[in-house]
């Protein structure tokens, strides 16, 4: 399979709330690992992609997921053809509009190839197999979309009524919404319908060409933002009014339900978008009473069960069906068959301000991470990572002092312009409105614990005069 100028769209945007406490909003699922593999979801994503693809992948994503983006692409050294940076969500119409504009400005017409970042596919051969049974009918000027052949009447997924036979795939004759579940066992038996997988191939000046017909809005909205565009180290930055000023639409909506260009592929490829624990379930190893475990568990007569612990040792005796999620911060416990209300629970902690819906104890930083051991009213104990030839930004705080105290690793200080080195067991003092930096000059990561006091420990605290990543 030679020359097919695929160029992979991956939409890595979504916040996972259906899978809280693990995945939170500054860091969602498509950056985790969960389906028993050691590459996160975005990871496995683009790995899956060799062999097919003949352009490095774009990404879309949030501004405030940027640099995990780009962290994860690097450790599994792979390129991409750029991370674009939406201002605010405005659906997937919108985000592949901009992903065209840009390979038609950079490409000779790709055929797009668009996928989320977060879904698991078991059997990759067949995963390829589809595609390049789409191609054919996406060089023809067809809109293509995967469907997934159904095994089970899940009521979770949209469905696709396939019509007349196109070759390799099928004219599209409906789109159908999530149905109940006397309904999904009738699209079943009749072997008419398969899962709506939201997977796309087509060729960008074709998108945009029905985008236009169907939603010129959109259209015109994307246009704009995309024609004023600023470049920062790997993001891509479009205009912000322009885009917020775009309608929120799905391509579904937009495009696929009004085109009569809409062809959909059968894909059978061992697929599931882990849209909640009853997923994640489902495609993780079990053992032989059917429990789903990791990290430090002890279990006793437990059957069906997913127990996931990322520290602290979790024992059950005696249970059944039942999730139970413990991370550094939080515990949840729920019935299987509820596990789709996880969603209920994440809205009632926004509403209370808590600050568990959007951030792990553990905090991803471009620059390494830092993990907050333990808190107080006037006081705050963190535990830093900063990677080999990483520096934060030069600072002050207005309200708080530091120590350092280091683990280990060489740290790089400058505290109102004075340098000094630190090794194990050496700390230093950084007093309130003293200009500071951080710096890791060695080959090892530097660990770190920071003491922070004072009457005013948040993050906004921070007064940037110089950073390397482009953060105010």
């Amino acid at each position: 399979m030679e020359n097919l100028n695929i160029c992979p769209v991956i939409m890595a945007g979504g916040s996972g709330t259906r899978l809280w406490p693990l995945s939170r909003g500054n860091y969602p699922k498509q950056f985790l690992s969960l389906a028993d593999g050691c590459e996160t979801m975005l990871q496995e994503t683009i790995l899956r992609l060799d062999g097919i693809a003949d352009h490095p992948p774009m990404l879309i994503c949030n501004e405030e997921h940027r640099f995990i983006a780009a962290e994860q692409l690097r450790q599994i050294d792979k390129k991409h053809s750029g991370i674009f940076l939406e201002p605010v969500g405005r659906n997937t119409a919108p985000a592949i509009a901009l992903a065209a504009f840009q390979a038609l400005e950079a490409n000779n017409d790709p055929l797009l190839l668009v996928l989320a970042a977060d879904h698991v596919i078991d059997n990759v051969s067949a995963f390829h197999h589809s595609i390049k049974m789409a191609v054919e009918h996406a060089e023809s000027g067809k809109l293509v979309t995967f469907g997934i052949v159904a095994n089970a009447p899940e009521t979770g997924y949209g469905y696709i009524k396939k019509g007349t036979q196109q070759g390799s795939g099928f004219i599209v004759e409906q789109f159908v919404e999530k149905p109940d579940r006397k309904t999904a066992e009738d699209y079943l038996k009749s072997g008419e319908y398969c899962w709506n997988s939201g997977m796309f191939l087509f060729r960008a000046s074709r998108y945009l060409d029905a985008l236009n017909s169907c939603r010129p809005d959109i259209f015109e909205a994307c246009k704009k933002a995309i024609g004023i565009q600023v470049r920062d180290l790997d993001f891509i930055r479009i205009d912000k009014e322009a885009f917020i000023a775009c309608p929120d639409e799905s391509i579904d909506y937009a495009v696929m339900e009004h085109t009569s260009d809409a062809v959909v592929v059968p894909m059978d490829a061992g697929w599931n978008d882990i849209g909640g624990f009853e997923a994640l379930w489902q495609v993780s190893k079990k053992d032989t009473k059917g429990n789903a475990v990791t990290g430090d568990v002890h279990l006793v007569n437990c059957e069906n069960s997913l127990i996931h612990t990322e520290s602290k040792l979790v024992a059950a005796i005696g249970v059944q069906d039942l999730i139970v999620v413990a991370t550094k911060d939080a515990l949840l416990v729920a019935d299987k068959s509820q596990a789709q209300n996880v969603k209920s629970i994440v809205q009632s902690l926004k509403d209370g301000g808590r600050k568990e819906v959007k951030f792990h104890r553990e905090v991803y930083r471009p620059w390494g991470k830092y993990d907050s051991i333990d808190s107080g009213e006037r006081f705050q104990v963190k535990r830093i990572t900063v990677k080999p030839g990483a520096k934060l930004s030069v600072q002050m705080h207005h309200h708080r002092a530091e120590h350092w105290i280091v683990v280990s690793g060489t740290a790089k200080v400058t505290i109102d312009s004075v340098e000094q080195f630190l090794t194990e067991n050496e700390s230093v003092y950084i007093p309130i409105t003293s200009v500071h930096a951080l710096e890791n000059p060695g080959k090892v990561n530097l660990e770190l614990i920071e003491v922070q006091s004072g009457s005013y420990l948040e993050e906004d605290d921070i007064v940037r005069f110089e950073d390397r990543y482009g953060r105010s």
